[in-house]
């Protein structure tokens, strides 16, 4: 089962592995505090398109895009596909920390991974 959770919540049993999918630590935040399991940068937005999307709703649609072509190279491709088959077989909870809770890379990653797990 895959969620998504933002790092700020608490941690729950029914979280399994937690994969912070952020390129940033979260402000404020200590290791011990946030209870990750991997901190997976390599599936994060680029630098250049975290920094032009700005967590601007009206982006929203060409972030999506963009960032689902970043997710195409298949270093990256390999990443998810490893996160699904995690999923596949336990609890998995994808970790970020924009306060959009709609409008985040955490849930474009949920929809290409659920996808992907249904088309396998």
């Amino acid at each position: 089962m895959l969620r998504v959770k933002r790092v700020y919540e608490s941690k729950e049993v029914g979280d399994g592995v937690r994969i912070l999918v952020d390129r940033l630590w979260p402000r404020g935040l200590r290791s011990a505090e946030a209870g990750i399991d991997e901190w997976m940068k390599d599936v994060a937005p680029s630098d250049e398109l975290r920094k032009w999307f700005a967590h601007d709703p009206e982006k929203w649609p060409e972030f999506k895009r963009r960032y689902t072509q970043e997710l195409a190279d298949p270093q990256k491709a390999a990443l998810l596909k490893r996160i699904a088959k995690s999923a596949a077989s336990g609890n998995v909870t994808l970790i970020y920390a924009a306060k959009d809770t709609e409008h985040n890379n955490a849930r474009v990653l949920e929809e290409l991974i659920s996808r992907a797990a249904k088309d396998a």
